[in-house]
């Protein structure tokens, strides 16, 4: 019975060496204990780290979907299928409609059209239903002591308790995924702090359960990272025969008119406009798929969320939502 139980406890800590590599040198309880410091020094009072972390233990399974994220292998037609599909445009029409007041507001204020707002929303929480069930603060500590990104995830978790304790959220109430992203906007907590708004002005910055935060805290992030409210997202094109491949790559910049005169034309055959806007050739299923040309906020929507897959889907989405 001795040697069985010695054998379960020799078990356990290989299990946690391998899960918390960064347990093998230091003892949660004692890194807690430098992270509490840290925070202080940051300005963070004792009241909000007694109510953040106070009982918080590391979550293996937090460390499991960090460590075997699928790969991803949809192709761009399962992708676009997969997230936006009919039901989805229906509801971001729904959407759309039933905050077009709060939606015009934030338009004005921000300089972002509606379409876009309600697209990154339904694509990022399906209009925020689904925001993560995972306590932040005590899913970025288990990744800021796991070891394999503790630097980027610490500085996560300072964020993290830098707003609760401007009072923006209760921290029970601060959920989000598994990553730290968090609410209706899923923002990381550095780009809470760079972007959220309190555009319904109640003191809070909310983006966990007060629509117009969310609208404004996204088109301000947009806006921030150079949005042209007057211009689209981009256009499919058809291409010419011989079109060179190495054409298609973001760094090759060329105004609308020297596009044309190398033959591209919209997807129905037409000219292109004839506003000089700078664009690229994009092909997302690579050579032989559909063409686009992408503007300027095509790039922005890239800030956002580094994949051509996603960039496209908001574009997609935002045109089939329509009514700018």
């Amino acid at each position: 019975m001795i040697a069985t139980r010695r054998r379960s406890l020799a078990l356990a800590v290989l299990f946690a060496v391998a899960a918390f590599p960064a347990a093998a040198a230091e003892p949660f309880p004692d890194w807690l204990q430098a992270l509490r410091a840290e925070a202080r020094e940051k300005g963070i009072s004792e009241a909000t780290l007694d109510a953040a972390l106070a009982g918080i233990e590391p979550i293996p399974r937090v460390v499991e979907l960090d460590r075997k994220q699928p790969e991803f292998t949809l192709t761009f037609q399962q992708y676009m299928e997969r997230v936006v599909p009919e039901a989805r445009i229906r509801k971001g029409r729904e959407k759309l409609a039933e905050n077009r007041a709060a939606l015009e507001a934030v338009a004005r204020a921000h300089q972002v059209q509606p379409r876009f707002i309600v697209a990154l929303w339904g694509i990022e929480t399906d209009f925020g239903r689904v925001t993560g069930g995972f306590k932040v603060v005590q899913a970025l500590a288990t990744l800021a002591y796991d070891g394999r990104r503790s630097k980027y995830f610490r500085g996560e978790l300072l964020n993290a308790l830098t707003i609760l304790e401007q009072g923006h959220i209760a921290p029970e109430a601060m959920v989000g995924s598994w990553a730290g992203a968090m609410g209706q906007s899923q923002f990381m907590p550095s780009s809470f702090l760079n972007f959220a708004v309190d555009e319904d002005s109640d003191g809070r910055k909310d983006i966990w359960t007060t629509p117009l935060d969310v609208f404004g805290s996204a088109a301000n992030y947009l806006r921030r990272s150079g949005w042209k409210d007057d211009q689209t997202w981009g256009r499919a094109v058809r291409l010419p025969a011989g079109f060179d491949p190495a054409l298609a790559d973001l760094k090759v910049v060329k105004p609308l008119g020297e596009w044309q005169a190398l033959g591209l034309r919209r997807a129905d055959g037409g000219d292109l406009p004839t506003r000089q806007l700078p664009a690229s050739v994009v092909l997302p299923a690579g050579e032989g798929g559909p063409a686009f040309l992408v503007y300027d906020n095509y790039r922005t929507i890239l800030k956002w969320n580094r994949s051509t897959y996603f960039a496209m889907a908001v574009g997609h989405l935002a045109d089939a939502i329509g009514d700018r």
